[in-house]
């Protein structure tokens, strides 16, 4: 069982940078794909970004690349996104998700593949 903690959230100017983080708990870290996801008012969750378990693979959606880089450390149970140029368009609950399979080859980008969520992180983007 993997439990998960974001943190990191805020407000920021469009044009800035936050970094989230996602503590888990359990030793069984390392052997989980994580992913970042968020959820804006009105809208369903989407995919923002994912890491294998290994930390050498990483994928992510069209609107992000470029901006956000997703990242892990095992030594500390942590996986981190790092948000540059920020957009309004990109205000939202974020959540991070560790995969429902262990120790996949690749990063998966659905919900339905996650079988462990934070309890979110707000992201407020001011134009």
């Amino acid at each position: 069982q993997v439990q998960l903690v974001e943190s990191g959230g805020g407000l920021v100017q469009a044009g800035g940078s936050l970094r989230l983080s996602c503590a888990a708990s359990g030793r069984t870290f390392s052997r989980y794909g994580m992913g970042w996801f968020r959820q804006a008012p009105g809208k369903e969750r989407e995919f923002v970004a994912g890491i294998n378990w290994s930390g050498d693979k990483t994928v992510y959606t069209d609107s992000v690349k470029g901006r956000f880089t997703i990242s892990r450390d095992n030594a500390k149970n942590t996986v981190y996104l790092q948000m540059n140029s920020l957009k309004p368009e990109d205000t939202a609950v974020y959540y991070c998700a560790a995969d429902r399979i262990v120790l996949r080859s690749f990063a998966v980008t659905t919900t339905n593949e996650y079988g462990h969520w934070g309890q979110g992180t707000q992201v407020t983007v001011s134009s």
